[in-house]
């Protein structure tokens, strides 16, 4: 059967964007959320699973985050993941934050690591302000080249090794927990087999995937064992054996074995996404599928923006024809819209479409009805 780019639009919007489940049914499902501490209208785990779960309002995710059985940590970014999914990364012996590279830890630090996890075992769980009162650590230089609590910084850093776990998060401050991971893969076969089980759940979230961007995505699990860095290529190689594969339009796109592409009907709504969405999470692709260059833009200078401080991509049907950007004032819902094609779509329901799009933003954000877009 021959496939084309508008069967893997269809495809790319409808895998993605299940039939709102449960909280905890939609995480198993996605197996990881990215995490970002945007709110423009919200943080970008909200805007995620308020597509993927029933009735799901702003704020849900880390109010309910520990009964969820969901752990904090890197994957292909900072996000959410499920604790079988973590579990297949861990113990990261030795490892050092993405930002600081994989340099071995100086001895003062280790000891210093070494105290405070003792700390953290006598407190069961720890705010960083307490922990900082008790060993007053100063400032360092952050990731962003601004100044950070040491502190801070060092519970970050253990986290991310695997000795700490985030129990919780009071306004949005990590509280942090002891935390020991199961034992390092017994051979080489145990090994491969945890990498090829990463990569499958990454490619089960963003797929379908041109071959530049599935060989990004693998690169980017560096992130989630760095421990396992250059067998990654290896991966690349095997995982291309096991998906899915056809030739469009002079690319190589990529999918997990046995689903049918071409099989999807185009949804009649509008959604706004999150710049972080799997659906419009890769730029390239992007680009690719939807035919223009969308950027996020909160990180450039005003005057050179083009689309937006936190310009949400506008997909309607299977096409994102534009983008939004929204913000909440004296508690109403203010949109600013733009167009691919400068004017909004003709199709009549499009309006209707969109403004029921905007009054499920307001639940989600737990706020009035607004007349008029």
């Amino acid at each position: 059967m021959l496939i084309t780019l508008d069967d893997l639009r269809r495809f790319a919007v409808a895998r993605s964007l299940f039939k709102p489940t449960t909280l905890k049914r939609a995480l198993d499902r996605l197996g990881f959320v990215q995490a970002d501490p945007i709110r423009a209208p919200a943080r970008a785990q909200d805007l995620i699973l308020r597509h993927r779960v029933k009735n799901y309002h702003a704020g849900d995710l880390e109010r309910l985050y520990p009964s969820l059985g969901i752990e904090e940590d890197f994957f292909v970014v900072y996000g959410f993941l499920t604790r079988p999914v973590q579990a297949l990364m861990h113990p990261r012996a030795n490892a050092g934050v993405p930002a600081e590279g994989s340099n071995a830890w100086p001895a003062a630090r280790e000891k210093r690591a070494r105290l405070l996890l003792e700390f953290v075992r006598a407190h069961d769980a720890v705010h960083p302000r307490e922990v900082d009162s008790y060993f007053s650590h100063g400032t360092v230089k952050n990731y962003w080249g601004g100044s950070s609590n040491a502190t801070t910084h060092l519970l970050a850093a253990m986290h991310y090794r695997g000795t700490l776990r985030v129990t919780r998060r009071e306004g949005g401050v990590r509280i942090y927990a002891a935390q020991r991971h199961g034992a390092e893969p017994a051979d080489t076969a145990e090994r491969l087999a945890r990498i090829d089980a990463l990569v499958d759940v990454a490619v089960r979230i963003y797929a379908p995937l041109p071959g530049p961007c599935l060989s990004d995505l693998v690169r980017r699990l560096r992130f989630a064992v760095p421990q396992w860095r250059s067998e990654l290529k290896n991966a690349l190689q095997r995982v291309k054996q096991r998906l899915s594969h056809a030739r469009v339009g002079g690319v190589d796109w990529y999918w997990p074995a046995g689903e049918d592409v071409a099989r999807f009907a185009p949804p009649g709504t509008v959604r706004l996404l999150t710049p972080f969405d799997p659906v419009v999470w890769d730029r390239d692709r992007f680009e690719l599928l939807w035919g223009w260059p969308y950027r996020f833009e909160a990180y450039t200078p005003a005057p050179k923006r083009k689309l937006g401080y936190y310009a949400m991509p506008l997909l309607w049907r299977d096409r994102v024809v534009g983008w939004a950007n929204l913000s909440v004032e004296k508690g109403r819902l203010k949109s600013e819209f733009g167009y691919v094609e400068s004017r909004a779509p003709y199709d009549r329901s499009f309006k209707r479409e969109l403004e029921a799009e905007l009054d499920r933003m307001r639940f989600f954000l737990s706020i009035g009805r607004q007349t008029g877009i």
